[in-house]
């Protein structure tokens, strides 16, 4: 059987690190930065979610192009935890202490796919988290009357559970 073709002419050790740093990326419980002499990674999370990311060792400063788009919270021994804010695409970069780049993550952040039914009406959109039953579960794009009555719901039902935790204490 004749060796698999290789059009691009990629070099057989470039090839493999892409294919372990996907590994790394999509199938382990821990996401790696991709260090700063490798290509950039992509790291998929979704919106209202966290990821567990390990950072390169000497990290002392991590930036993300766009707050908006993604959180992070830098823990203890290079641990981060990514949190995904709105859809959308931004990047993650580390630096060392000396401002050295060590290295560079492009963030994905998605929408939820299990279990969450869309319901158009006309230029109105809902959405509805059906696990096993349907409840109304607000995403962004949702029509603002929907959005505002199911957020102040719920608002209210998290006011009066604090409120009768520190009643009853």
């Amino acid at each position: 059987m004749p060796p698999p073709s290789n059009p691009s002419h990629i070099p057989l050790r470039v090839l493999t690190a892409l294919m372990l740093g996907g590994y790394a990326v999509f199938g382990c419980s821990h996401a790696r930065a991709q260090a700063i002499d490798a290509p950039p990674t992509t790291v998929a999370v979704t919106v209202d979610n966290a990821k567990v990311m390990r950072l390169p060792e000497k990290t002392q400063t991590v930036i993300v192009g766009n707050p908006m788009i993604a959180d992070v919270a830098l823990q203890r021994n290079g641990i981060l935890i990514l949190t995904g804010k709105s859809f959308g695409s931004t990047n993650l970069i580390a630096l060392d202490a000396t401002g050295q780049m060590l290295a560079e993550s492009t963030i994905s952040v998605q929408a939820p796919q299990a279990a969450v039914i869309t319901v158009q009406r006309g230029l109105e959109r809902e959405s509805y988290s059906c696990t096993p039953n349907c409840q109304p579960s607000i995403q962004l794009g949702d029509a603002n009357k929907f959005y505002g009555e199911v957020s102040s719901q719920a608002e209210s039902r998290r006011s009066m559970a604090t409120g009768g935790a520190a009643a009853s204490r």
